[in-house]
């Protein structure tokens, strides 16, 4: 039986034995741990399938941060595109099994069977949670009959037959007015909250680190790169996660990023698989050029020289870049 060290025996060991895809069936999973996982398997040049069933989604729904994080995982445009896959349990009873079984190509060789569900704060262990091991042949068939009652997230019809919940508000289209004050959005006001300038002490935008950090040609840096500069009073907080933990990040205008903290004291918010995102993101938003220099009078031009965040839960933030009409 495991109690500690999830990760590396759970989800890293049985690659070392040859196995090299994995079907998981958890009550509840988020898009951050997906992205997490998918990342270090990348970073340690590891070639796995991952196949996702989330379990009580047919009674509780799925979070629209989630199912949008999801989808974008699935996308032909994600660097994960064709060894990730995605399910909701649509019909049928709800599935709140912990399951992940491990396979070498089509051949069942072992699964972990427990209570800890597919998220950072299971594997991070912020929760008390056991998993032990199942060699049981018939857990392939539990997990074939499992699958019968599942929809692909990106379907077409995913939405229609899963309820996609809670958080569609603070996701829509509004401005930062029409977030901030529509009845609609129950616990927004209350939501935690910090605002963070991209200018530095001096009241002007940095040429060559946050917005421009790319903007080093003796170093023939990607000129996009960037990263949000976050003060002292937040990064020594508890409102983003500690590093590595990976956490989603939803736009104001429908997009979705997973971030990180990095540098010392992770004083920094980046996107860890192409830093150039968040620079590319800015861009477009300020109707800039991709690689083109950021400087402060596009900002106030464009309307703000800072960025809201909102924290959802502990890997869902929702970042507010709109403009006051």
């Amino acid at each position: 039986m495991l109690s500690d060290s999830f990760y590396e025996q759970v989800l890293i060991e049985p690659i070392m034995q040859g196995c090299n895809r994995i079907r998981i069936i958890s009550g509840y999973a988020t898009s951050a741990m997906a992205f997490h996982y998918l990342n270090d398997l990348h970073n340690r040049e590891y070639q796995v399938d991952l196949d996702l069933i989330v379990g009580m989604s047919v009674v509780d729904g799925v979070s629209l941060s989630n199912h949008n994080g999801f989808k974008k995982l699935v996308s032909e445009e994600s660097e994960y595109y064709g060894c990730f896959k995605c399910s909701y349990i649509c019909s049928g009873k709800p599935v709140h099994s912990k399951l992940y079984a491990w396979y070498r190509d089509d051949k069942f060789i072992t699964a972990f069977i427990g209570s800890a569900n597919f998220t950072q704060t299971a594997f991070r262990y912020k929760e008390k949670d056991i998993l032990t091991t199942d060699c049981d042949e018939g857990i392939v068939k539990y997990i074939e009959n499992i699958e019968n009652d599942s929809i692909y997230c990106n379907h077409n019809d995913a939405e229609s037959l899963v309820t996609i919940y809670n958080d569609k508000e603070y996701y829509s289209n509004a401005t930062r007015q029409e977030l901030e004050e529509s009845d609609a959005l129950p616990g927004k006001s209350t939501l935690p909250r910090v605002t963070v300038s991209f200018l530095d002490k001096g009241d002007d935008l940095p040429g060559r680190s946050g917005l421009n950090w790319g903007q080093r040609p003796e170093y023939s840096r990607e000129p996009n790169q960037a990263y949000i500069r976050l003060p002292s009073e937040i990064y020594r907080s508890d409102f983003f996660p500690e590093r590595p933990t990976h956490f989603t990040v939803n736009t104001d205008d429908g997009k979705v990023l997973y971030c990180v903290r990095a540098q010392d004291n992770g004083k920094a918010i980046q996107t860890p698989y192409n830093n150039s995102l968040i620079g590319e993101y800015f861009r477009y938003r300020l109707g800039l050029a991709n690689g083109e220099k950021v400087t402060k009078e596009d900002l106030i031009q464009y309307g703000r020289t800072n960025v809201d965040f909102y924290k959802i839960d502990d890997e869902t933030f929702y970042m507010d870049f709109s403009v006051l009409r």
